[in-house]
């Protein structure tokens, strides 16, 4: 596919995908969603990639929302098909199987605000606003935020997000556990780069299976969880990986990962 909304580019194992539609704040359409999952199945099958920065173009806005002439004309058929479709994209995103650090950088808002739940870790720029204003516009979040914002920030923090629709700015979304750091303007793409490197020096395997862990775990209850959790750290020390990061501690050495 060629992309017409979106940069892709991969650096040294760490892929950079920026939605780039900065005349519209880089508003969701759905060409930006068919392409967001173009990409992200592409880095999911790509082995040479280990982590995933994601990001929006210009200085104003990660996504400000669904493109609004595109949502204005959606129907009870073609608004479903346009929520599963966004929940497919995100769903992607989230179960990965990669680190995916959303580097928000100006506003996040509505499926933007969406996207970087999706997303494994979140990085904010201090002029950064979050939120979910989709009831403003007589709707509701779509693309999964009523249900990873309650996971997110708890059930009340959920409500009144989507109920009030009101932005918050990033020390607020850092205090309740929406954001995992707030840095300068114009530094969130290099704190998250510097976040994902740190992960790719990392067990690739053990990433994938903490991110498992996570995931699946929060669904389920404790001792279902503590099994999986078991099962997953079984297969961790299987790998070759594991075997190396033991080694490397008793001798007092960097383990050299090679993801086996």
């Amino acid at each position: 596919m060629q992309y017409q909304n979106i940069l892709y580019e991969v650096k040294d194992r760490l892929a950079f995908v920026t939605i780039n539609r900065p005349s519209v704040l880089n508003a969701l359409n759905d060409a930006t969603v068919n392409e967001l999952i173009d990409v992200f199945i592409k880095i999911k099958q790509d082995a040479s990639v280990g982590a995933v920065i994601l990001t929006g173009a210009g200085e104003k806005a990660f996504v400000a929302g669904a493109d609004i002439n595109e949502l204005s004309r959606r129907n009870v058929l073609t608004g479903k098909e346009f929520a599963l479709r966004g929940q497919m994209c995100l769903n992607i995103i989230e179960n990965l199987g990669k680190p995916v650090i959303a580097a928000i950088n100006g506003f996040a808002l509505g499926g933007g605000c969406e996207i970087a739940i999706a997303c494994t870790m979140r990085v904010a720029a201090e002029n950064a606003k979050i939120g979910a204003p989709e009831i403003n516009l007589g709707l509701m979040p779509g693309f999964g935020g009523t249900q990873r914002l309650a996971r997110l920030v708890g059930k009340g923090n959920a409500m009144e997000l989507c109920l009030t629709g009101d932005m918050i700015p990033a020390q607020e979304a850092l205090r309740i556990g929406l954001v995992n750091k707030v840095v300068p303007q114009g530094q969130a793409l290099a704190e998250a780069e510097k976040l994902a490197r740190k992960i790719l020096a990392k067990s690739p395997i053990a990433v994938g299976l903490i991110q498992e862990a996570i995931n699946r775990g929060v669904e389920v209850d404790l001792l279902e969880g503590l099994n999986l959790e078991a099962n997953l750290f079984a297969i961790a020390c299987s790998t070759e990986d594991m075997k190396e990061g033991t080694k490397a501690f008793l001798e007092k050495r960097k383990a050299e990962f090679k993801g086996k």
